[in-house]
C-alpha cells in the first residue's frame, strides 16, 4: 500500500503537466493563420495585446485559460496573439507591416504602435488593449472588440462567429436565446 502511494505521488506532477500542457490555446502567428485558412478553412481570431497591459494579463490568465473556452476556440478558429508595440515585421493580405518607431529600450514598456495594429484594430480611430479582432475564412474583418472580457462574455461572440449564425441573426437576438456551456460554478472570472 505504501508504494502504491508513492507511486501515485511521484506521478502525480507528470499527469498535472501533461494535463496542464493539454488544455491550451494552439496559438500561432497571423502569417501562419494565413496558410492554415488555405488548407482547412477556419475563421481567426487574433488577440491585440501588449506587454504592459494589465487587462490584457487578466485576459490571458482568465479567459484564455477557461478549459471551455479553450476548445471552443481550438475547434472553430485559429488564434493569434499580435504584440501590438512589438518589432516583428508582419505580412497580411498581400501587405507589409512593421514598427518603423519600435524602441528597444521600451521593449517592456509603452512603445510605439506597430502599423498591423493601427490598420486593422482601431474602433472608431482609437486603438486600446486588449482588442480581439474576428475575421471570416476569407481573411476579411468581421469585428472588433476593445476591452477585457470574462469566459462568460466572449462565449456567445466566439460562438457566434464560430456557429456562422451572424450571417443569419443579429448578435442582440442570439444572445437572448444562448446556452452557455461553462460551468455555473467555479471561480474562473
Amino acid at each position: 500500500m505504501k508504494q502504491l502511494l508513492y507511486i501515485t505521488f511521484l506521478l502525480l506532477p507528470f499527469v498535472a503537466f501533461s494535463q496542464d500542457k493539454a488544455a491550451k490555446i494552439q496559438w500561432v502567428t497571423i502569417e501562419e493563420a494565413q496558410e492554415l485558412v488555405k488548407k482547412k478553412p477556419k475563421k481567426i481570431l487574433v488577440d491585440v495585446y501588449t506587454k504592459w497591459c494589465g487587462p490584457c494579463k487578466m485576459m490571458m490568465r482568465n479567459t484564455f485559460t477557461n478549459p471551455t473556452i479553450i476548445d471552443y476556440i481550438n475547434k472553430h478558429y485559429y488564434a493569434v496573439k499580435f504584440n501590438a508595440e512589438g518589432n516583428d515585421t508582419v505580412t497580411f493580405k498581400g501587405h507589409t507591416f512593421t514598427n518603423p518607431k519600435y524602441d528597444p529600450a521600451k521593449a517592456h514598456t509603452r512603445n510605439a504602435t506597430h502599423q498591423f495594429t493601427q490598420a486593422i484594430a482601431a474602433v472608431n480611430g482609437r486603438i486600446a488593449y486588449p482588442t480581439l479582432l474576428w475575421l471570416d475564412e476569407d481573411l476579411n474583418l468581421l469585428t472588433p472588440v476593445q476591452g477585457y472580457l470574462k469566459p462568460p462574455q466572449i462565449e456567445p461572440i466566439l460562438n457566434w462567429f464560430g456557429s456562422n449564425t451572424y450571417l443569419t441573426v443579429k448578435y442582440d437576438e442570439y444572445v437572448k436565446t444562448f446556452k452557455s456551456a461553462l460551468p455555473t460554478t467555479g471561480s474562473n472570472p
